[in-house]
């Protein structure tokens, strides 16, 4: 399973960039804004400062909703790096628009997904990658983990070569459940990654070595 990281603060992605288990970086407006990043030419100028940081897919996302205009975002997207990957809403123009992308040669992650059938559209239009939700649909009372079991089961059946890209992580349990369920990648903050070092007997056993090792 790849690692994305999910942020767009470039401390982060250099940390988890550092740790030498990073396979990419995921952003979207919300944590663009965050970042106080704003404009065009900001954007563009930001997403290709994390392309030079990382080896690796970056998702950057259009914020148009119509089709001319997001095949138009996505151009410009794409012409920023290679690495690039045109990040589209699944909604009915977004599944137009990836079906341009995929004809054109530009690599696409299907956004905002939470059902089977959704992910069942992107994969038909050809998604590099698609974005199913976990923790939002945990939010609603639903099962998102459930979403990517059933996810791997169509795609594998139907032979499907979509990536799942698990996304809306909210915790190291979730990460390691997402690999369980067969997810392809696993987008997530920083501190989630950084939650899968943690375990108690680990520092208790770190511990007794340093003192035993004073007694040598």
């Amino acid at each position: 399973m790849k690692f994305f990281i999910d942020t767009a603060n470039l401390a982060q992605i250099k940390e988890a960039n550092d740790l030498g288990i990073l396979d990419g970086v995921t952003t979207n407006p919300s944590l663009m804004a965050k970042e106080g990043i704003k404009g065009e030419e900001a954007i563009l100028k930001h997403y290709k400062t994390i392309c030079e940081l990382v080896d690796g897919d970056i998702s950057a996302e259009v914020l148009s909703t119509d089709f001319a205009g997001m095949v138009d975002e996505g151009k410009k997207l794409a012409a920023i790096h290679p690495n690039i990957v045109v990040k589209v809403p699944m909604i009915k123009e977004g599944v137009k628009a990836l079906k341009w992308f995929t004809d054109n040669g530009i690599k696409t992650n299907c956004t905002l997904v939470f059902s089977a059938g959704q992910a069942i559209l992107a994969a038909k239009a050809g998604a590099t990658y698609v974005s199913p939700f976990i923790g939002r649909i945990d939010d609603s009372g639903w099962d998102g983990l459930e979403l990517i079991s059933q996810m791997r089961q169509i795609y594998s059946i139907q032979g499907f070569k979509t990536e799942i890209l698990a996304a809306s992580i909210r915790n190291p349990n979730h990460i390691i459940k997402c690999a369980e369920q067969g997810a392809d990648v696993c987008t997530c903050p920083l501190d989630s990654i950084l939650g899968l070092l943690k375990h108690p007997l680990t520092d208790i056993g770190l511990a007794k070595f340093l003192e035993d090792a004073k007694k040598m």
